[in-house]
């Protein structure tokens, strides 16, 4: 089996380079709680470049404008279409933000109006790895009451073939996960064993 690496895509529009500690603190939990080989540093690709059809998973987020060029749009939508599994977090946790807009209208011109759906909450993704009954776990940053002062009880999703190609969160997963593993051990519940079912669900579907 290949190392499991955390890609993370570049765009150039908007911010891409958000929570810089979550990526290596998902890892540490791959390492904890399951037998996948891990590469150990993520790696950061262009979404212009081709390399990234070498990795069945990549994580893209972002607070700001989202707004693909012809590149980019073209690898995202071929890269999903053969197989590939990206994971969109968006760090305002905001349904009506700039990043939400913006990201939700370049799904909307690659796949249709209607290709992001909601997912119900037992989809496998909730039983890919460990058990989250009710669906996606609540965030703090959701709680505290910033971005659009709700709380997501679900996430979206663009399915190929009967499966998730493209996971889309407003709960800001990655912010809740940005910190430094070592502090995991002061949390009364591991909150990143949801990541370990995103990972997870990418290569085993």
């Amino acid at each position: 089996m290949q190392p499991f690496t955390f890609v993370r895509l570049q765009y150039r529009s908007g911010n891409w380079d958000t929570d810089p500690r979550m990526p290596s603190n998902l890892l540490h939990s791959l390492i904890q709680y399951t037998t996948v080989p891990v590469n150990e540093q993520e790696k950061v690709i262009s979404l212009e470049s081709a390399e990234l059809f070498n990795y069945p998973f990549s994580y893209l987020s972002g607070h700001k404008l989202v707004q693909f060029n012809q590149k980019e749009r073209q690898n995202f939508e071929t890269y999903v279409k053969n197989g590939g599994f990206v994971f969109v977090d968006d760090c305002n946790h905001d349904i009506d933000g700039l990043f939400a807009k913006s990201f939700e209208e370049q799904m909307r011109q690659i796949f249709g109006a209607s290709a992001l759906k909601k997912i119900p909450n037992n989809h496998k993704l909730y039983s890919s790895f460990f058990t989250f009954e009710e669906g996606p776990p609540t965030t703090s940053f959701e709680l505290n009451g910033w971005g659009d002062d709700l709380v997501h009880d679900y996430l979206k999703a663009i399915e190929v073939n009967g499966r998730i190609a493209v996971l889309y969160s407003n709960k800001d997963y990655g912010c809740e996960w940005d910190y430094d593993f070592r502090n995991k051990r002061w949390l009364a519940e591991d909150n990143t064993k949801f990541g370990v079912n995103i990972i997870m669900y990418a290569l085993t579907s």
